[in-house]
């Protein structure tokens, strides 16, 4: 292992190059075709599983209506009231009994899905691979912790649409009583809390989700940059799919263009960071190591 040494703004230039490099390297457009293909399948699943957690809490129906503005604001109306539909299909409660346990059980080996493809492809990007003599348990739990994934989206989902109404209820206060100009702050307070949760959402993959031991240290600026890149990356994805509007072109399959289109482009961005993360943890000698139930790839070193 290199030893460690402390990181250096003069630094960042080589570290990006690297990083870039082995980014490409992993060839990541196929990674990113593989979770987005994945996505599709598991994203009505998905969704239901979250209204209903979050739901629970803060009112199913409005969860709805804010995960819809969601979708609409990243993919357009027209695929927003596609997904809606689809979740209204799967919601059906005209059902058997068998057919309604099928169907739990349908929804959650989908919904996660694309948290263990998620998992597959982080383990190629930071060159482990899971013991071929690991057990039938290993799958399982895979399943298990991807569908944990999803229960921590449901929290971080819950946290944001608080603190979301708590930032709403403050800028209708400062139009009434204070300058404008503190808007602004409020919105930067929107946005740095936006980062801080898609960080934790980020540290936590990182550091769970691949077959690898990493350190926390390591983790969170690595989350910390992945983070401010997706929110970068989504703006602009938003701009383009308002601007060029690329599902148009395929008619009804249109919506699932735009999925696809969107989740392979933020993939790309999420490897990217795990790439940096990788290359940061081996450059300052904090290195990387599989864990009991899995080894080094050494095809990929």
């Amino acid at each position: 292992m290199v030893p460690k040494k402390n990181f250096s703004i003069k630094d960042l230039p080589s570290l990006i190059t690297e990083t870039y490099k082995a980014w490409d390297e992993a060839n990541p457009w196929r990674l990113s075709a593989v979770v987005a293909y994945y996505a599709v399948l598991s994203l009505p699943a998905l969704l239901v599983i979250i209204i209903n957690i979050v739901g629970a809490v803060w009112g199913a129906e409005i969860v709805q209506g804010r995960l819809t503005n969601e979708i609409s604001s990243a993919l357009g109306s027209d695929a927003a009231e596609s997904i809606q539909v689809i979740i209204a299909e799967t919601q059906n409660e005209e059902k058997s009994l068998i057919s309604t346990i099928v169907g739990i059980a349908t929804l959650l080996f989908g919904a996660t899905g694309v948290f263990y493809q998620l998992k597959i492809s982080l383990n190629e990007i930071w060159k482990v691979k899971p013991n071929p003599n690991a057990s039938f348990w290993k799958l399982v739990t895979d399943r298990a912790r991807s569908f944990a994934f999803i229960l921590v989206i449901g929290f971080l989902l819950l946290v944001s649409f608080v603190v979301t109404a708590g930032i709403s209820a403050l800028n209708d206060y400062i139009k009434k009583v204070l300058p404008d100009i503190l808007l602004y702050f409020a919105y930067l307070l929107d946005f740095t809390l936006s980062i801080g949760i898609i960080t934790v959402l980020f540290a936590l993959m990182f550091r769970y989700l691949p077959d690898a031991k990493i350190q926390w240290k390591t983790v969170w600026k690595g989350a910390l940059i992945t983070a401010i890149l997706f929110v970068i990356g989504k703006s602009l994805l938003g701009l383009y799919f308002g601007a060029a509007n690329p599902g148009s072109t395929y008619g009804a399959a249109g919506t699932i263009v735009l999925i696809l289109l969107w989740v392979s482009y933020s993939c790309l961005i999420l490897f990217f960071g795990a790439e940096f993360t990788f290359v940061y943890a081996k450059k300052y000698g904090f290195g990387t190591e599989p864990s009991k139930i899995a080894t080094i790839d050494s095809t990929k070193s």
